[in-house]
């Protein structure tokens, strides 16, 4: 795999050209759309005045509210289809083959949900799942597939719906063609960061939904995330300190939430951006370096901790 370096001189020296012919289309669109909005909300507000002026009732009105977004949205998708389209095809496509040449591209597919629940990430059930930008192939014999995801439930009372999320984000799966014997989840730390080492701990060791506790021996690394495993002794062959180094590295470079999860022959990864992480924006420029740099390094960070794996050979040896 090209490393972080080689990656960003391809983006600038070779897409970059690309960005500034799609940065003039951005900022017309941009354009377009704020044209379209502002002329589309004149009508809606004008048709409500018509109206509503005799006939005022809150629920009316929340259900106008709803219906101006829900239109509003479908006309925003609808203008910038296109534009998406294109960037995807002239930049995300090319970037994904320059990682590695037995990588395939599809942006209408994503990581299929049976699979994302077979990780055990999340024990929420699901009510809706969708994804985009689905990537499969091989990166230095390694079996790897990854795609963008947003995972919801649905809750409901007695006047309203509502979608909440389980998750949203980068959603990794990597195959190596053997298997732990026992399963291991890494979690973010949540606990113990927002209730203190007392109560985070006694709540760590009561999650009664997760197996047994496993407590690592990098005070950094028991500071950020929490492990449970069903096999102690695997937990600890599985989470060397160079592979809690790169846990580390990545969450500290990345600045987003990161799950994994060791079960059968499969290492899972789950990033949660909240947000599409591959679609273009419309409102920022995307020759800004930052912007350019998280397609890259997130990708080469992740890709980084199972290649650590696949070195690590002493985990299958446990078999």
């Amino acid at each position: 795999m090209k490393t972080t370096s080689e990656l960003t001189d391809f983006y600038y020296k070779t897409l970059f050209p690309t960005l500034e012919t799609l940065e003039e289309d951005r900022k017309k669109l941009r354009q377009k759309i704020i044209k379209v909005g502002v002329f589309y909300t004149f009508i809606v507000v004008l048709l409500s005045l018509v109206f509503l002026s005799s006939h005022i009732n809150f629920d009316i009105i929340v259900f106008l509210l709803f219906a101006y977004i829900g239109i509003g949205l479908f006309i925003y998708k609808m203008l910038i289809k296109d534009y998406t389209k294109d960037f995807k095809h002239s930049v995300i496509e090319p970037l994904i083959k320059e990682i590695d040449r037995n990588l395939s591209y599809t942006p209408e597919l994503c990581v299929r949900e049976h699979t994302f629940t077979r990780s055990k990430l999340y024990k929420k059930h699901i009510d809706r799942f969708r994804g985009n930008d689905y990537v499969r192939g091989t990166i230095d014999g390694i079996d790897i597939e990854f795609s963008d995801i947003h995972a919801e439930y649905r809750s409901k009372n007695s006047k309203n719906k509502s979608w909440h999320t389980i998750f949203q984000g980068l959603f990794i799966v990597s195959d190596f063609h053997k298997h732990f014997k026992g399963e291991t989840i890494v979690l973010p730390d949540n606990a113990q960061s927002t209730f203190g080492d007392l109560i985070g701990n006694w709540l760590q060791s009561n999650n009664f939904a997760r197996d047994e506790l496993v407590k690592m021996d990098n005070p950094e690394f028991e500071k950020e995330f929490v492990v449970y495993s069903n096999d102690q002794v695997e937990a600890r062959y599985v989470l060397t300190h160079t592979l809690m180094q790169r846990l580390l590295i990545f969450k500290k470079r990345s600045g987003h939430p990161l799950g994994v999860s060791f079960i059968g022959g499969n290492i899972y990864i789950a990033i949660e951006y909240n947000k599409d992480l591959f679609e273009p924006s419309i409102f920022h420029s995307l020759l800004k370096y930052k912007i350019a740099m998280e397609y890259v390094s997130t990708l080469h960070l992740a890709i980084g901790i199972i290649e650590e794996l696949k070195l690590n050979q002493k985990i299958w040896s446990k078999q």
